[in-house]
């Protein structure tokens, strides 16, 4: 199949996209290559994908509706996958003039292309972070999600409900796939393992916010890969739940999936993981909870195993040690 993949020069676009070429499709990728962080591992990333031709990277800002619009008629895409947008929980109470531009406008332009090309799924990425101030755990696609504490989760919940009403006007297949804490190779360098192997290998303590006393429902990379690739298959049919757990909407052919394995780690387990993974002790420096972060997140897994078959299991052992092991070869560390 043809894919429009936006975001391919990050973290989690990179993978999807060498996953789909693997799987022997093409890919059209779309960055802007936007500094938030360092360029040149976006680039080293966009260069492994260019190894084959089944690749065709584009230098787009998708705020550029004009420039979108020219490639998304080059490439007549059968499914469009929208992983690019300002991340960051920090940055977002910092900067967040850069989160309406990248994540709504851009996210706009690009569901103006859906409308028009009329692919036969589009999916987006949105966050854990929606269910904000939700306490109920496991978080459930059906939960309600009416109270984001970060202008980022903000507008990633902006992005499904505009997503949403594209869907039911125009009846475009969409799934919006919530992401649980995603780590492994070629992490981003603001994400907290990357700079928890950073400091421990300079030598330097970490920050452990919360006081070490938050949890995360952590998802190894290739897990979520694997579960995107799945959904894919899995475009959403109005009037046809796959279940009582299913969040398919009653106006649309849309629905929001939990991409997460329901097991929660305590986030002293992960750095545990860590130290064991570079043979060294790590000194940590004890923090007070950060603005806007969350005690705890924990999934649900039963809609994307209902769909799909399969969850998340990889171990955090195994899944630290595979970043690790990265790490020290990318850096010659």
């Amino acid at each position: 199949m043809r894919f429009l993949v936006t975001g391919t020069a990050g973290f989690i676009g990179f993978h999807l996209a060498r996953r789909l070429l693997a799987d022997g499709h093409l890919v059209a990728g779309v960055d802007g290559m936007t500094p938030y962080y360092d360029v040149t591992l976006k680039q080293a990333r966009h260069a492994l994908l260019g190894r084959t031709n089944a690749f065709q990277a584009h230098a787009i800002m998708l705020e550029d509706a004009e420039a979108l619009d020219r490639l998304a008629e080059e490439a007549r895409p059968d499914v469009v996958i929208h992983l690019a947008a300002q991340a960051g929980v920090r940055y977002s109470l910092e900067h967040p003039r850069a989160y309406v531009d990248a994540n709504l406008t851009g996210t706009f332009n690009l569901m103006e292309v859906v409308r028009r090309l009329r692919p036969r799924h589009f999916l987006l990425a949105s966050t854990s972070s929606v269910y904000g101030a939700n306490t109920v755990m496991p978080f459930r696609e059906t939960d309600r999600t009416d109270h984001p504490l970060t202008f980022y989760a903000a507008t990633k919940k902006a992005t499904e409900d505009m997503a949403h009403s594209y869907a039911h006007l125009w009846d475009i297949p969409t799934t919006a796939f919530r992401f649980f804490t995603v780590y492994g190779p070629w992490g981003r360098p603001d994400m907290a393992l990357f700079k928890f192997v950073k400091a421990a290998l300079a030598g330097e303590p970490i920050d452990v916010y919360g006081h070490g006393q938050m949890q995360r429902d952590f998802t190894y990379i290739d897990d979520l890969v694997e579960s995107i690739v799945r959904l894919v298959e899995c475009a959403p049919v109005r009037g046809e739940p796959v279940g009582p757990q299913d969040s398919l909407s009653p106006a649309a052919p849309f629905r929001v999936v939990n991409i997460g394995g329901g097991q929660p780690v305590g986030l002293m387990d992960y750095i545990d993981a860590v130290e064991t993974s570079l043979g060294l002790a790590i000194r940590r420096n004890m923090l007070p909870m950060q603005q806007g972060d969350v005690p705890a997140t924990f999934a649900a897994p039963d809609l994307l195993l209902a769909l799909t078959g399969q969850k998340p299991e990889t171990s955090i052992e195994t899944g630290v040690r595979a970043f690790v092991d990265w790490y020290r070869d990318y850096y010659r560390g």
